[in-house]
C-alpha cells in the first residue's frame, strides 16, 4: 500500500522541506507500507477554473498538469499533508490542489503533520473540515511543529516529536489496511 506524503508548501525558502527531510527520516525505519513523498512545488497547477466540477469529471481533466497530479494522488491509498498555517487557516496552493480534484480522495484515509505559531491546529481543523466533504477518514493522531519549540535556530524538533510520529503512522497504516485493503 503507498501513503503519499504531500508537501503542501510552494514558498520559496519553506520550513515544509525541512519537515519532509525529517519524516523521510523517521519513515524510513518503519516496514510494510510504501511512503511516496509528493512536493506540490514539482507542479504547476493553475488556479482552479475548470467549467466543470471535478468530482464529475471522471478524472479527465483538460489541463496536462491537472492530469498529472490526477494520477499522482489517485495512484496513493492514504496521504499526509504537510500543512502549514497561513493566517489562521490552510495554504491557498494546496487548498487548491486538493480543490482541483475529486474522486481521487474519496474514502481515504489521511493524517496531518502542520507547522506554525502553534503547530498549524487551526490549519489541521480547517482540513478535517475539507477533508470530510471527500468522506476521508482522517486519523486522529497529530503532528504539530511549534515555531518556539521545534524551530529554534532552524529545525530542531524535540525527541517527544518522533514518538507522536510513530503513533500517528501506527493508526494511519491500520486504517489504510482495513479500508484499501
Amino acid at each position: 500500500m503507498k501513503i503519499g506524503v504531500i508537501i503542501g508548501s510552494i514558498r520559496k525558502g519553506r520550513t515544509a522541506e525541512k519537515v519532509a527531510a525529517w519524516l523521510r527520516e523517521k519513515i524510513g525505519e518503519r516496514d510494510g507500507f510504501e511512503y511516496e513523498f509528493i512536493d506540490l512545488a514539482d507542479f504547476e497547477l493553475p488556479l482552479y477554473d475548470g467549467a466543470g466540477l471535478p468530482m464529475l469529471m471522471n478524472k479527465q481533466y483538460d489541463n496536462d498538469e491537472v492530469t498529472r497530479w490526477s494520477q499522482a494522488i489517485d495512484a496513493c491509498d492514504g496521504f499526509i499533508f504537510i500543512t502549514p498555517e497561513y493566517n489562521h487557516s490552510v495554504p491557498a496552493a494546496l487548498k487548491n490542489a486538493v480543490d482541483t480534484l475529486g474522486p481521487e480522495w474519496v474514502g481515504k484515509p489521511l493524517a496531518f503533520v502542520g507547522y506554525g505559531g502553534l503547530g498549524a491546529v487551526r490549519a489541521i481543523e480547517h482540513w478535517r473540515q475539507i477533508a470530510s466533504n471527500f468522506h476521508m477518514h482522517d486519523v486522529r493522531e497529530q503532528l504539530g511543529f511549534i515555531q518556539a519549540v521545534d524551530m529554534v535556530d532552524g529545525f530542531n524538533p524535540i525527541p517527544h516529536r518522533a514518538t507522536e510520529l510513530a503513533a500517528m503512522l501506527d493508526r494511519l497504516e491500520a486504517h489504510t489496511g482495513k479500508l484499501r485493503g
